[in-house]
């Protein structure tokens, strides 16, 4: 039986690490698929009848390079904190050791001082000096616990003066992480600042044009057709992936029957706790993506064309943090023309949400979010005259109104 146990473990322990290995080679398989997909739509977008040059063209290399420095520094930003915090509880943990080596160099002070007050007892003058058995059986018994408990205090403090060490070490390591991440932040500021400059330039020379074509409702039609067929494709590709994934779950095991109790839930679940089932539920409980004034609503005409809103737009503080509404995954990040530096999230049963006009876009392509992640900050890209988020939600690429699905109406 214990060779049968034996043999079971090698396997587990064997198999365990190609296992997770496996599965992790899966995922980044399907990124990289995904990822192939959406540089494939972009080149066909691009190439598209609809892809002669817009002023606002000229704004799309210094604005996703602005994207991009502020990705990072917002990343580096986090690693910082994350560092600060190791740094916080290894100083702790620090703290307590050194304050309980202390104790236990008192107590074994004492126990010294005691020891040299009475002079070294060794068992031999116990046995010579005493005549009862039952005394000279205790006084042995009591010297061996006081020896055995004086060698336990040594060598735990031993280990603690090694683990002090260690901490010391590590304190050490990431103090100079600290550092590290200090010096490339500098260095993400000063891109920062320089591409801010850079679109500064353009904008200036080119915001005439700019602002004249922004009222052309040819293009306006135009940049939505381009939105349009990206929402299209895009809702394909998810439809594909959840299918693939679906027979993939069908090989590996039979699946229950949707359980009721998990629909049930989900109706009674704010969108924070939404589990990516069941999107509709959420019908009246999203929060709106950033905090702001609602300039335009969803199917208002605009005052410049009269061509209708296919969303809302949210004037806001430029920088502000804009909130993923609810749990997804992201399935395009990059500027696109008339929305600028665009992120869109597929939250499941062809529902997705869109966030348009961003100043930077803080998750990738494949991260998944979580409902009040913040995905990307407040901005005026994409040639937009005043900062804010443009949002749409629409299910099976089609939009409707985002204010009916709000807890603010």
């Amino acid at each position: 039986m214990i060779r049968i146990l034996q043999v079971f473990l090698v396997l587990i322990l064997g198999y365990g690490p190609a296992l997770a290995n496996t599965k992790i080679e899966k995922s980044k398989a399907e990124l990289n698929e995904l990822h192939k997909k959406i540089e494939s739509l972009k080149k066909d977008l691009d190439s598209s009848k609809e892809a002669h040059q817009d002023a606002a063209d000229e704004l799309k290399a210094s604005e996703k390079a602005i994207s991009e420095a502020n990705r990072k520094l917002y990343a580096l930003n986090q690693q910082q904190r994350t560092n600060r915090q190791s740094l916080e509880t290894l100083q702790k943990q620090q703290s307590a050791l050194v304050q309980r080596l202390k104790e236990q160099q008192q107590r074994l002070s004492e126990q010294l001082y005691q020891q040299y007050l009475h002079g070294e007892t060794n068992h031999l003058q116990i046995i010579l000096q005493q005549q009862d058995p039952n005394t000279i059986a205790r006084e042995l018994r009591y010297y061996s616990y006081v020896a055995k408990a004086r060698a336990g205090l040594i060598e735990e403090m031993q280990e603690n003066l090694q683990q002090v060490a260690a901490l010391n070490e590590k304190t050490a390591e990431t103090l100079k992480e600290i550092e590290s991440l200090k010096t490339a932040q500098e260095q993400e500021r000063q891109e920062l600042q320089n591409q801010k400059s850079e679109r500064g330039k353009v904008l200036k020379k080119l915001s005439a044009k700019i602002t004249a074509q922004s009222k052309e409702i040819s293009k306006l039609q135009r940049d939505e057709k381009r939105l349009a067929d990206l929402m299209q494709r895009l809702a394909k590709i998810a439809r594909e992936q959840a299918a693939a994934a679906k027979r993939k779950q069908a090989q590996a095991k039979p699946q229950k029957p949707a359980d009721q109790k998990t629909v049930a839930r989900n109706e009674a679940l704010p969108s924070s706790e939404y589990d990516g089932s069941n999107f509709a539920a959420l019908r009246g409980k999203l929060n709106l993506p950033v905090r702001g004034d609602i300039t335009n609503r969803y199917g208002a005409a605009r005052q410049d064309t009269g061509v209708s809103w296919k969303g809302l737009f949210i004037r806001a503080a430029e920088g502000s943090e804009v909130k993923s509404i609810a749990k997804g995954r992201v399935v395009f990040a990059d500027w696109l023309r008339g929305f600028g530096n665009l992120l869109i999230i597929d939250h499941g049963d062809g529902y997705m949400s869109l966030y348009g006009n961003n100043q930077s876009l803080l998750k990738q392509l494949g991260d998944h979010v979580k409902g009040g992640d913040t995905i990307a900050s407040v901005g005026n890209t994409g040639g937009n005259a005043s900062a804010g988020l443009y949002y749409e939600l629409r299910r099976q690429s089609k939009t409707f109104d985002p204010l009916s699905w709000s807890v603010i109406k």
